[in-house]
């Protein structure tokens, strides 16, 4: 089985180097300091109202900070050398069996985590400005470190009890996130939703750790990751599937997609969190580290390519109808994860490619979300698209930025989304045979997509014609929200460049992701069929956007539409199966149990009761204290003992 690549190292020298430097040793600290900060937000009353905002956005960028060290340090150590495991608490022991809380910060790990801090702290900074009048501010920015420490426990632990941890402190953060605003109905259920959808693939999740305990007796990565050879190809399926169940629930993957639309109830900061740059990658982070598991069974990685190609087409067309420029993005959001986890499907081949897409996805798919944020702060908080229009002159920053990250991620040439999407494309072809050439096609037609609905969402927000209603006024936002969406800008531009030319990043990777993936060259890019097919795509998907939401006046309501709008708007209607196929059929299976339980559980222990109670009444009116009655009793019972004997003898 080609496993071993993936884990070699870090078995080598028993399951990771030693830290030997203060930096990497206090590793901790990366946590430490957002969690700190919650802890004095959540639980320090009302003194920490003035200050306590801006004492949550410094302690992430203390981590950015500390983490940037730590990379420093990795770097200058040899390839073989830069898996480095971190003691930190003995979590607890049974038998010979112990739970180590020990961070592993590696290549992969060492991404996740600048990604989590870099945008989380941007975002922090977005939110002085986004929430300065909210009364909850405090709450809210305690509930941000708290997300951010979360996902760097599940970014940088180095066993999958640890890593669990983290993910359901990543659930339990996001739900206070999503229903932030508790007032509102529909953002108490899109939490509620989001939790219980999560849920759902957070099991798989634990019963694969349990699957790898019981069978393979270990739970840290490089133990799990030695074993495998050893282990059968049907319990290997069993565990791919199931942390293939978790990674769809975290990265909304079909068919456990249907909280992230929702999840838009949520304040604007926390859609670009959550959707950008930390929970929906954590299922893509999931595949890749467990990624000797997926190899050695090919039909749990053909699924996971099936799953991804399937959301990214899905993603795409559910953002190509929606007029909520939030969940358009979601859908968009919802179609890009898909196209990484097609790529991490890929095995060897594309791990780099994937987590390449994945960090400038981080960026310019924040910028757009924050964009988003600053379009509805200057729109009194309407994320109605056909309201918009026009609006490049009203907020020529917002605009800019708006549209650098809308170039990026459609893949126009040499800006970061190119080099990355081109990454995976090449990747996917390289796969060969039958296979390469129809997933490769797929990724394509999500780039169609892609294109498609991103020049739709750029033209009806900014250019065309004024739609917005009387009394509103659109205005720049503060620079507070502007100054983090320039930053991201910048990211969308040359970041991708910076990854991939020359091979950059996969040598980075290359220590934890294995054999080397097809070299990418610009050229190659421009004069292979497939990078020609997709330039041309491009330019069909923005041509296309172009003659109908631009040419002419966009419709302030929303037309008929047919069949095919009409599933797109209803998000392929993800809410009605999830409905048909467990909801309903779980009230009725309820309402069951309740009547099982109360007329034939309770009844039958009640019943009993009753006879007893009534049993004992009967015998108790016997005891009249009459004498005469007693003597009776016994005559009759002497009668009855007579006649038995007769006749029996």
């Amino acid at each position: 089985m080609a496993v071993t690549h993936h884990h070699a190292y870090l078995a080598a020298d028993s399951a990771a180097t030693a830290a030997d430097s203060a930096v990497l040793s206090n590793a901790w600290l990366l946590i430490a300091l957002p969690l700190v900060g919650a802890a004095i937000l959540l639980l320090g009353g009302r003194r920490p109202n003035a200050w306590g905002p801006l004492l949550a956005t410094a302690l992430p960028v203390v981590s950015f900070v500390w983490a940037v060290l730590v990379l420093f340090d990795l770097l200058g150590r040899s390839a073989d050398a830069r898996s480095v495991s971190v003691p930190v608490y003995e979590w607890f022991a049974t038998g010979d069996f112990s739970a180590r809380i020990n961070l592993l910060v590696d290549p992969l790990s060492i991404t996740f985590v600048l990604l989590i801090t870099f945008v989380g702290s941007l975002i922090h900074v977005y939110s002085l400005g986004y929430m300065a009048q909210d009364p909850g501010r405090r709450r809210f920015f305690a509930y941000l470190n708290l997300f951010v420490a979360a996902m760097l426990v599940l970014v940088l632990a180095d066993n999958f009890v640890l890593l669990f941890l983290g993910w359901e402190a990543v659930g339990l953060a996001s739900y206070l996130l999503i229903g932030f605003w508790q007032y509102k109905p529909t953002a108490a259920t899109a939490a509620k939703k989001a939790f219980l959808i999560n849920r759902v693939g957070d099991i798989g999740l634990l019963v694969a750790i349990m699957i790898m305990f019981s069978v393979l007796g270990a739970v840290s990565f490089s133990d799990v990751f030695a074993a495998v050879p050893g282990a059968s190809e049907g319990v290997l399926l069993a565990i791919g599937l199931l942390l293939l169940l978790g990674a769809c629930g975290k990265s909304a993957q079909l068919p456990l997609q249907a909280w992230l639309l929702d999840a838009m109830e949520g304040p604007t900061p926390v859609s670009a969190l959550i959707h950008a740059a930390t929970m929906v990658t954590a299922g893509v982070y999931l595949i890749v580290r467990a990624g000797p598991i997926f190899e050695a069974a090919p039909v749990a990685q053909l699924t996971v390519m099936i799953v991804g190609a399937a959301t990214m087409l899905a993603g795409g067309i559910i953002a190509s109808a929606k007029d909520d420029i939030k969940k358009s993005l979601a859908g968009s959001t919802m179609s890009q994860i898909g196209m990484m986890v097609l790529a991490a499907g890929l095995g060897p081949i594309g791990y780099a490619a994937a987590i390449a897409h994945l960090v400038t996805h981080g960026f310019f798919k924040a910028g757009l979300f924050l964009g988003a944020g600053s379009v509805m702060h200057g729109m009194n908080d309407d994320v109605d698209m056909r309201k918009y229009g026009g609006l490049a002159s009203k907020m020529p920053i917002t605009f800019a930025t708006f549209g650098l990250g809308y170039l990026a991620i459609i893949g126009v040439p040499l800006l970061s989304g190119w080099w990355t999407k081109e990454s995976i494309i090449s990747a996917t072809f390289g796969l060969g045979g039958t296979a390469g050439l129809v997933f490769g096609s797929l990724v394509i037609l999500g780039a169609a997509l892609t294109a498609f609905y991103m020049s739709r969402m750029l033209f009806m927000t900014f250019l065309g014609e004024k739609r917005w209603d009387e009394g509103v006024h659109p205005h720049e936002s503060p620079v507070s929200m502007t100054a983090p969406m320039v930053v991201l800008s910048i990211g969308s531009l040359a970041l991708g460049g910076f990854l991939v030319a020359g091979d950059r990043f996969a040598a980075f990777l290359r220590p934890v992701t294995g054999a080397e993936p097809p070299h990418f060259t610009v050229g190659h890019a421009f004069t292979a069929p497939y990078g020609i097919a997709a330039l041309v795509v491009l330019i069909l998907g923005v041509a296309v956007a172009w003659a109908v939401y631009l040419r002419k006046p966009v419709a302030r309501t929303a037309p008929k539409g047919n069949l095919v709008t009409n599933t797109a708007r209803n998000e392929l209607y993800g809410n009605e199966i999830n409905e048909g196929l467990f909801m309903r059929p779980g009230q009725v299976l309820t309402k069951a149990l309740v009547v099982i339980e109360d007329k034939v559980i309770d009844g039958a222990v009640n019943g009993i009761g009753a006879g007893v109670r009534d049993s004992s009444t009967g015998l108790g009116r016997t005891q009249t204290g009459f004498a005469r009655t007693y003597a009776l009793t016994m005559l009759i019972g002497a009668v009855i003992v007579a006649a038995t004997l007769a006749v029996r003898f």
